[in-house]
């Protein structure tokens, strides 16, 4: 797999969301939702897409923001309530100012305010659920080099006491990586979707988020209320335990990892 065929997680975020913005204005514009069908459908096009764009772009800030918190992989209904609990407040005074200045040229009383919770509300939280539930995706694989083909890159940042060790898996942790080998583990500073670009040459695939693991550690699997779990063997301090996401689950079981 090229290094330019692989689109950081952030972009394709950011790309999936601006897809649905526009997809879902397209679909109130023609519809005439929530009392816009009066106007003419050239006016509500330029009335929801663009309203639905900048709810999109600023739903992306709350999303950054939200992540850090709650991981959409395990508790995705968890994730859509809050992201739609931080994003219609804000957004319900946007609408508000919008649509006064759009089709009366002026804002509109602070009264009429509440009426516009409801209809943002329910949009925003169909949305959520939209690109939180779309977001499970294939994961990255990495894929074993040719014979004498050279090493992957990605063992030149191995710090000097693990350089020539075993690379077993790949942990995010903040902003910093750690390395677990099967002469121990360190961090260094890089993220994992960079990562993932220098990895080809090691059989391995993210199986969460936050971790690669090579293919050759995987000791046994286990599953459970839904979820899988890799225990992973060869480290130095013994048995590694890294965890599968919803997401990437199907896709790692039909590539036959277990």
């Amino acid at each position: 797999m090229r290094a330019d065929k692989i689109l950081s997680g952030k972009a394709r975020d950011f790309l999936r969301g601006l897809i649905v913005a526009v997809g879902a204005g397209g679909f109130l514009a023609i519809s005439g939702a929530f009392g816009s069908g009066g106007a003419p459908l050239t006016q509500r096009l330029l009335y929801w897409i663009p309203l639905l764009v900048l709810g999109g772009l600023w739903g992306h800030v709350c999303g950054a923001f939200i992540t850090r918190f709650i991981d959409p992989d395990a508790r995705p209904w968890a994730a859509t309530a809050a992201l739609t609990a931080v994003i219609t407040g804000p957004l319900t005074v946007g609408v508000w100012a919008a649509t006064g200045f759009f089709f009366e040229g002026r804002l509109l009383h602070a009264e009429a305010l509440i009426n516009f919770l409801p209809p943002v509300l329910l949009i925003t939280a169909v949305l959520s659920a939209l690109n939180v539930f779309l977001g499970r995706e294939r994961p990255v694989e990495t894929h074993a080099g040719a014979p004498g083909a050279a090493p992957a890159r990605f063992l030149d940042r191995l710090p000097p006491k693990l350089r020539g060790a075993r690379l077993i898996a790949i942990q995010s942790e903040d902003h910093y990586l750690r390395l677990h080998t099967d002469r121990g583990s360190d961090l260094i500073l890089m993220r994992l979707s960079d990562a993932l670009n220098e990895l080809e040459g090691l059989e391995g695939a993210q199986t969460h988020r936050s971790w690669w693991v090579a293919r050759d550690a995987v000791a046994s699997v286990a599953r459970g209320d839904g979820r899988a779990a890799l225990t992973l063997d060869g480290g130095a301090d013994g048995d590694l335990i890294a965890p599968v996401s919803r997401r990437y689950a199907k896709a790692l079981r039909e590539a036959g990892w277990w």
